[in-house]
């Protein structure tokens, strides 16, 4: 079993020492509009962000199947979507990485493996990568909070779920939900960015 502390700091000295180019600079930042989507669920229907009509916003992940941290973070994507789907918050997951490369992330693969972690949440396949794109998704996990203003999908935090992937008992700072806990108090966002520490997203060539 791959070492989690390790991957750690494999990546994080990785990022300290230098800025890898496919992670999108061009992507969103906070108070920035979001697309919607229409992308294709484990169960084969197409899902969107307007299909979610009572929805107050979203917390969007992109992760995988295969990357040591968005396993790690499965169990805290699954809680984060028991507690805020009811409060107009669901989570929809979106995996982009290269499915011929890391046959892992096929969608057969994202199915078995949504079944066996009671996914209460879409999972959706961007074979295109043109949404990771677009958002500027680069790691998984990568979350991005959207709130709905009127008919347009605004960013309100972009970055990791917290501030210990290796231990889920040590976290310190719950960054997603200190947002959410804002947002839902009619707050400004106090911290709208991060980091995302994770592996990167596994473009195609």
């Amino acid at each position: 079993m791959i070492n989690l502390r390790i991957v750690t700091a494999i990546v994080l000295m990785l990022s300290l020492a230098s800025f890898n180019l496919k992670e999108n600079p061009a992507g969103y930042k906070a108070g920035d509009k979001a697309i919607d989507f229409k992308l294709k669920n484990i169960d084969g229907k197409e899902v969107s962000m307007v299909d979610f009509k009572e929805a107050k916003g979203f917390i969007v992940v992109f992760t995988c199947n295969h990357c040591p941290f968005s396993v790690a973070y499965e169990d805290r994507i699954v809680a984060l979507d028991k507690k805020y789907a009811s409060k107009g918050y669901p989570v929809i997951a979106i995996n982009p990485n290269d499915d011929k490369a890391y046959p892992d992330d096929s969608f057969e693969n994202m199915k078995i493996r949504a079944k066996d972690k009671k996914f209460t949440f879409p999972y959706l396949r961007d074979d295109s990568q043109e949404i990771a794109k677009a958002y500027g998704a680069a790691r998984t996990p990568h979350v991005y909070i959207l709130n709905k203003s009127g008919n347009d999908l605004i960013v309100k935090y972009i970055g990791a779920i917290d501030d210990n992937a290796e231990n889920a008992n040590g976290v310190k700072e719950k960054y997603v939900e200190n947002a959410l806990a804002q947002l839902l108090a009619k707050e400004e966002v106090k911290v709208p960015f991060t980091k995302a520490i994770g592996c990167g997203v596994k473009w195609k060539k």
